[in-house]
């Protein structure tokens, strides 16, 4: 941005120099024409006082025009009586003496700059021939020898106009370029403006992405307690709960107790690795089918509910997220059975195929509307099955739940195969 606004600075610069030197010219062929008029004064022309007081006369024209009102330059009409007014002082002062074509060679010059379209090639003719006139020996001996004022005025025209062309050209490139210039110089503060709403933009989504850091660890923290905390303390509840019913009978007490420990235990060990964002301990030990496998012949102890467990496909080992979604899944799956379904029987099928892995937890219970159930959460104040589509949705799975009242329940949990290792 910096080299464009010094290229356009560059381009006034010189633009206003050329300027400045065609206002000097006039001054610079009056003085030449005047002090050569003086050396060497012309046998038929005008005596020396009336040849001064044109050229002073002219001075002042060219002063009152250019130097002391140079705004007047874009005002057209103006600048053609200040032209005409040019070639009529020009002419008197080569008819005065031919030395004063140093003078008469800036109507050239100054054809371009005032007059407009084609007004300025009749200038140029006309310069030429005054120019011509003048170097042909003055007026007499140019009428004396028309035929050589006749090639000079042709040679002058044709050399003014190509200069004039070439200054034209030019004039138009400078022009062409300057624009090029304002217009890179606008394309880049746009770029600058465009850099600075992007870096406010980049720290806005920084921002948002930190914001939506924390909201996920939030919803993470949320799952892993529901899945950890609150299910272990679903089940100890339910162990002394069924200790206090069989107080009377120390073997069925003590067991229940003895179950109740050891959930707390579990819960404990879950939570802590929970708040590490460490896998479960099953997947830390087992593959995934022996993990879902140890889980269902847990949870058929504590329930006294048979829970069968089998696979199809080729086991592989799978992404860890996948595979924690999986068992997580599993968990909540059963421990809703556990809590509403009243079932006899419940069956877990884990499912390996091409591009999908598939668990499916299918009860004989109760069963329940899934039109009208809660979105939200569940009646007993936790978040069941939201918990579970979340959790699968949050590894691009589906959860498909299937149930009516008095027909069991099955829940389908789908997830990417991704693959990675077991540890």
């Amino acid at each position: 941005m910096t080299s464009s606004c010094n290229e356009a600075d560059r381009l006034d610069s010189w633009q206003a120099r050329e300027a400045s030197l065609y206002r000097v010219l006039p001054y610079g062929g009056l003085a030449v024409g005047t002090l050569l008029a003086t050396v060497t004064p012309a046998p038929s022309g005008l005596p020396a006082m009336p040849t001064l007081a044109i050229a002073a006369a002219a001075g002042c024209w060219v002063a009152w025009f250019l130097t002391l009102h140079p705004e007047w330059q874009s005002r057209r009409g103006l600048m053609v009586v200040y032209y005409v007014g040019l070639l009529a002082f020009a002419t008197a002062l080569v008819i005065a003496n031919p030395w004063y074509a140093f003078f008469a060679w800036v109507g050239f010059l100054h054809a371009f700059l005032v007059l407009p379209g084609r007004w300025a090639f009749a200038g140029v003719v006309a310069t030429a021939v005054l120019v011509a006139t003048a170097q042909g020996g003055g007026l007499a001996s140019a009428a004396a020898n028309w035929p050589l004022w006749l090639v000079l005025v042709l040679f002058n025209v044709l050399v003014a106009s190509g200069v004039s062309w070439f200054r034209l050209v030019t004039e138009q490139q400078s022009a062409h370029r300057k624009l090029l210039v304002e217009e890179l110089a606008t394309a880049n503060r746009q770029l600058a403006e465009t850099v600075r709403e992007n870096e406010g933009l980049h720290a806005q989504l920084i921002t948002q992405a930190r914001e939506a850091g924390v909201l996920d660890e939030r919803q993470r923290m949320a799952r892993e307690i529901h899945d950890t905390l609150a299910q272990g303390l679903t089940g100890i509840i339910t162990q002394l709960e069924a200790a206090e019913q069989t107080r009377d009978r120390s073997a069925d007490w003590r067991r229940h107790v003895d179950n109740a420990l050891s959930l707390a235990r579990e819960s404990l060990t879950e939570a802590r690795r929970s708040v590490r964002a460490v896998r479960p301990e099953p997947l830390e030990t087992a593959r995934l089918p022996d993990a879902l496998t140890e889980l269902g012949g847990r949870w058929s102890a504590l329930h006294g509910v048979r829970a069968n467990v089998s696979t199809t496909g080729t086991p592989r080992p799978l992404h860890p997220e996948i595979e924690v979604t999986l068992l997580r899944a599993a968990q909540e799956a059963l421990s809703n059975v556990a809590r509403h379904a009243a079932a006899s029987r419940v069956g877990l099928t884990l499912s390996y195929m091409e591009d999908v892995v598939t668990l499916d937890v299918r009860d004989d219970g109760t069963g329940f509307d899934v039109a009208n159930a809660p979105a939200a959460r569940e009646p007993d104040g936790g978040y069941g099955l939201t918990a579970m589509r979340q959790r699968v949705s949050r590894v691009g799975g589906q959860l498909d739940v299937e149930s009516e009242p008095g027909g069991g329940t099955a829940v389908s949990a789908s997830v990417p195969a991704l693959p990675g290792g077991a540890g």
